[in-house]
């Protein structure tokens, strides 16, 4: 259960960091401007179902697509790691990350809600590095199947709270202001930063052990 409940938080922590709604309120907000309030709520609620399944796509998926291309896990853990560095150290460093970039230039492009609030806003490259990751280690637990649900469990949680933060939008950026959101995305930075050193880590552990340079435990 100890391990289960670790995964748990990992995950979720680790997504809620990525996505991060805070950061992409103001995003949300200009891509509404001059829509009724009353559509807020449900472009919230499609763009966390698209993106909610989208990472349910990579959690099933994911390890078959890396086998059919011959992928390693350890390599996943190690490029999933600079994935998420790179994107930590925008965060802290309060650079415009490129999912941010795309979504602000993405408004009246069809359906925003999928394009680009759910991919790349919500389900970009440092999601889908953090769930093949994660996903790495669930192949490697004996409790395969219970680990994959709490993992599920992990992604409909996130996406509940951004849904939350989405659709109560206005209220947020009225409470917690610019300087306010700005720290969170900082520390939040921070965070992503060192979970995605010890991806690395892991990786390069795991790629060692594969390769007989070091004993395995």
């Amino acid at each position: 259960m100890g391990r289960e409940v670790t995964l748990f938080v990992s995950t979720f922590s680790t997504l809620l960091a990525i996505v991060n709604p805070l950061e992409a309120l103001p995003v949300f907000l200009k891509m509404m401007e001059g829509k009724p309030k009353a559509e807020y709520r449900g472009v919230a609620r499609r763009a966390s179902l698209y993106a909610a399944g989208l990472m349910f796509f990579f959690l099933i998926f994911g390890t078959i697509i890396l086998k059919i291309f011959g992928v390693s896990l350890s390599m996943v853990r190690v490029v999933g790691g600079i994935v998420l560095l790179r994107i930590g150290f925008d965060l802290f460093s309060g650079s415009p990350s490129g999912a941010i970039g795309v979504a602000a230039s993405g408004k009246d492009q069809g359906d925003i809600a999928f394009v680009p609030l759910a991919m790349p806003l919500m389900c970009g490259p440092g999601a889908i590095a953090t769930l093949l990751g994660m996903t790495s280690m669930v192949k490697s637990s004996q409790f395969a199947a219970g680990a994959l649900l709490v993992v599920a469990a992990a992604i409909v949680l996130s996406m509940a709270v951004t849904f939350l933060c989405l659709a109560y939008a206005e209220t947020l950026v009225d409470r917690i202001g610019p300087l306010g959101i700005d720290a969170v995305t900082r520390i939040v930075g921070f965070f992503v930063a060192a979970m995605g050193g010890g991806l690395i880590f892991q990786g390069v552990i795991q790629a060692l052990q594969e390769y007989g340079v070091i004993a395995a435990h």
